[in-house]
């Protein structure tokens, strides 16, 4: 079937907390795509250290390939123990799809994971196991493109407690609210902007605990190819060119030089639109590419867009942005969007086109945005490649 994933999660710190209890990890393998949310005991800096021991350890050990029995083991070995309760406790759900369409959840003491398919709740036959003392619940399964699901912490069904509502948002109106936030939209990140939103109000922005939501959504593979920055060595040019347009998959070409280069080789004409804002020059159209951009300002707010997006600091205001009608929000919003895997063709050239304050724009600026580029869709759980001339 040869699927993947578009993950977006978003958390809330319990009121007067710097750091947040949860803790969401997006891994790849060669085969499959694992989504593990983990929720340490109490809150503040305790839970924090609990969640990320327990994240990393599960994820490491499911790199391994190490069944959930050892996995779950070591947690209870490894965790500092609390002197209250005297046990060492951090709750957690994994979710992990094989790009072949099988999929394997496992959840400890979490709110179940809701899953929507064909915009209707879905149960899936549960397997319960004890492991360690602990319950154990588990679900093998196939899944299919469009298909939803969302990990919680409890935070999520304790939204409103004794303020708004009497016993808190239930998991059902939570299933219920998320099946309307999928009828209106496909996109992860505007899901579980919505699902956190409607938290917060419940919390009348003064939330009573950590409460994180990770949406996943089956797609298929999607990848996008940018072309910035002229080679090297000028007769590099058609060798890049020949590259990148044999490469599948959206063609978007960032930079002025590059862009006529691009024009050159494919023998049409480019058109420039109206579409300018203040820190972002117009885009232009040439037949056969997806988009074509400006370099070093159109890709550096694009950027601002995506490292707002990943520090979990996207509301209305910010999706008001990422649909604007320019370069950078365009961009921002493909590979944010509509797309799983990037490939960037990258020219080493200096581009004596570039000025702005009288400082040349050399390879390193640009070198540089693009590695910064790269490391914030690697953490959004993207694939990134980068193919230099």
């Amino acid at each position: 079937m040869n699927v993947s994933i578009d993950v977006s999660w978003k958390s809330l710190n319990k009121h007067d907390e710097e750091l947040c209890g949860d803790k969401v990890e997006i891994l790849k393998t060669e085969d499959s795509d694992i989504v593990i949310l983990a929720d340490g005991m109490g809150s503040g800096v305790k839970a924090n250290i609990l969640a990320t021991m327990a994240s990393k350890i599960l994820g490491t050990m499911f790199l391994k390939g190490e069944p959930i029995e050892e996995a779950v083991e070591t947690l209870a070995s490894t965790l500092p123990v609390c002197k209250v309760r005297g046990i060492s406790y951090s709750t957690f759900s994994i979710l992990q799809i094989f790009h072949s369409g099988k999929a394997y959840l496992v959840e400890f003491d979490n709110p179940g994971c809701i899953f929507i398919r064909n915009k209707q709740l879905v149960k899936i036959p549960e397997n319960i196991r004890e492991i360690s003392g602990r319950k154990i619940r588990e679900y093998r399964f196939e899944v299919q493109p469009d298909d939803c699901f969302v990990l919680m912490s409890d935070g999520t069904i304790y939204a409103g407690v004794g303020e708004l509502l009497n016993f808190g948002w239930t998991w059902e109106s939570m299933a219920e609210y998320t099946l309307k936030c999928v009828r209106e939209t496909k996109s992860a990140a505007r899901i579980a902007a919505l699902l956190s939103q409607a938290c917060d109000d419940l919390y009348q922005q003064r939330p009573g605990d950590d409460t994180t939501v990770a949406v996943t959504r089956v797609i298929k593979r999607q990848i996008v190819n940018i072309f910035t920055g002229p080679p090297e060595k000028k007769a590099d040019d058609e060798i890049l060119m020949r590259d990148f347009m044999a490469a599948d998959g959206q063609k978007i070409v960032c930079g002025g030089t590059s862009s006529k280069i691009a024009a050159a080789y494919l023998k049409k004409e480019m058109t420039t639109n109206d579409d300018g804002i203040k820190d972002v020059p117009p885009t232009a159209n040439i037949r056969g590419l997806d988009l074509v951009t400006e370099g070093i300002l159109t890709m550096s707010y694009a950027f601002k867009l995506l490292r707002q997006f990943d520090e979990g600091d996207f509301d209305t205001d910010f999706f008001e942005a990422l649909d604007g009608d320019n370069g950078g929000a365009r961009l921002a919003r493909i590979l944010l969007e509509e797309c799983t895997e990037v490939q960037l063709f990258v020219g080493k050239a200096n581009n004596q086109a570039n000025y702005a304050d009288n400082q040349l724009f050399d390879i390193s600026v640009r070198k540089n945005l693009v590695l910064q580029i790269k490391e914030v869709l690697t953490h959004m759980g993207k694939e990134v490649t980068i193919k230099y001339y």
